[in-house]
């Protein structure tokens, strides 16, 4: 399914989403897909409603400021810091009815109180390219993105975490939990030098596939949903996880948000909607990402996962697992320094 077509599929849902008004998610664009959650929707009616954010921390200041959701769909290093600030309450797991069959990493998010998200999406990001507008053979290192011959044509994510995944990563660090003051501030230098090239930080992954689809952008930091997606429109890219100094993979998912305005039963019926089997075949295929419902995963096989930039590699690759917060409170106010050319 090509991105046009599965906006159409998003947007046929939307006229009878007003059936469906006792759920509110805070969500990634695109995460709206009916694909995801097909069981609430036949037991519901339609779509639930849907508020967007472009970056975690917009979406923590929104939460914050008294926006009122019944759920919302951090990664990984966040849970801890919304959690801290008395954003969440934790999942009651004998309502999600594939609870064993969760991933391994839902161990992550658990407290003395305990589980605070429901693992239900990973992917990778990694060098991405247009194998028509670059010398593929160059793709093999990041150092590319400082590369004078692609100054303006680069794209890098406006995401705090996966830039900084590819600033440390490009300045050898392979484990950001352990990283030092000093590895801050080589990662950072190392942005700084790298955004002298960027044409643009992209919010989405429909943005980014418009910029490689046009030639905008030749090169980008991106998720292995933008080379899924824009190989089966025929546009000639591809994404090397494999440069030497490594890639970085994600996880998300969902969390019940504190005092939220609707029906828990809704919200439950939603997480169990998403861990259906059918719900991992769909990911996988049809946008590149792994599935929180590690058995189901399973029974795909390995062909697919490579397919999409899944499978295993030989290189490092830096797991945005949850960090210490005060550093990842200097990252986000590094890259805004960064972004507006400080």
């Amino acid at each position: 399914m090509n991105i046009s077509i599965r906006a159409l599929a998003a947007a046929l849902v939307l006229p009878t989403a007003a059936m469906a008004e006792d759920l509110i998610i805070l969500d990634w664009s695109g995460y709206e897909d009916p694909g995801f959650f097909g069981a609430y929707i036949e037991a519901y009616g339609g779509s639930p409603e849907y508020s967007f954010f472009g970056e975690e921390e917009e979406a923590f200041q929104k939460l914050r400021s008294g926006f009122k959701v019944d759920t919302a769909h951090p990664c990984s290093q966040s849970v801890s810091k919304w959690r801290l600030a008395g954003l969440l309450e934790p999942l009651d797991t004998s309502r999600i009815t594939r609870w064993d069959e969760v991933n391994e990493v839902k161990e992550t998010f658990k407290y003395d109180d305990g589980y605070f998200m429901l693992p239900t999406d990973w992917g990778t990001t990694a060098l991405t390219y247009r194998t028509d507008l670059v010398d593929v053979a160059k793709m093999t290192t990041l150092e590319v993105f400082l590369d004078p011959e692609f100054a303006g044509r680069v794209a890098l994510p406006d995401n705090v975490d996966d830039i900084y995944a590819l600033g440390f990563l490009a300045t050898g660090v392979t484990d950001w939990t352990t990283a030092t003051q000093e590895d801050f501030e080589k990662a950072s230098a190392w942005l700084r030098e790298a955004h002298q090239n960027v044409r643009t930080y992209w919010a989405d992954g429909a943005e980014l596939a418009q910029l490689m689809t046009t030639g905008e952008a030749v090169i980008a930091w991106a998720w292995n949903e933008t080379p899924t997606t824009l190989i089966a429109e025929g546009v000639p890219v591809a994404s090397n996880r494999e440069t030497v100094e490594g890639s970085s993979s994600w996880f998300c998912g969902y969390v019940n948000v504190v005092d939220g305005p609707n029906s828990e039963d809704a919200m439950y019926d939603f997480f169990n909607a998403w861990l259906e089997p059918e719900s991992a075949e769909y990911i996988v295929s049809e946008w590149g990402y792994g599935h929180g419902n590690q058995t189901a995963m399973a029974t795909l096989g390995e062909e697919p996962l490579n397919e999409v930039g899944l499978g295993e590699v030989s290189v490092p690759v830096l797991a945005q697992s949850p960090m210490d917060i005060s550093l990842r409170e200097q990252m986000i106010v590094e890259f805004e320094n960064i972004k507006a050319g400080f």
